[in-house]
């Protein structure tokens, strides 16, 4: 087996005002995924769910992601998803103690290559 990163995407997603960790973590999903379109599978033969795709968030508090909703963003491929500190908590003017809560991901993608 000849497994292969093909293709790595970022993207950055927040959380304006409900400090929600997995909103700004699946927005940033989203802000990677829906600016390409590329049949990446397809182009070496392969079937869409033999995408192997590992996702890197990096959030503030990574206890506070839901992993299952961030899987949950992908409609294919085998997913693996890795939280750890990072992203930003962004202090709001108003002073009520609420930061604005952005997540930032890369996104990889890898398939078996050999003999394709």
């Amino acid at each position: 087996m000849a497994v292969k990163r093909l293709l790595t995407e970022f993207g950055m997603g927040s959380s304006l005002r409900r400090q929600d960790y997995t909103e700004a973590a699946t927005r940033a999903v989203k802000d990677a995924l829906w600016h390409n379109s590329i049949n990446l599978a397809e182009l070496f033969g392969k079937q869409k769910t033999e995408m192997q795709i590992t996702v890197d968030v990096g959030v503030a508090q990574p206890d506070r992601v839901d992993v299952a909703a961030v899987k949950a963003v992908f409609p294919y491929g085998q997913v693996t998803v890795n939280v750890t500190q990072g992203g930003l908590d962004v202090p709001r003017p108003d002073g009520d103690g609420n930061p604005t809560v952005m997540a930032n991901v890369a996104i990889s993608v890898a398939l078996d290559v050999e003999g394709a």
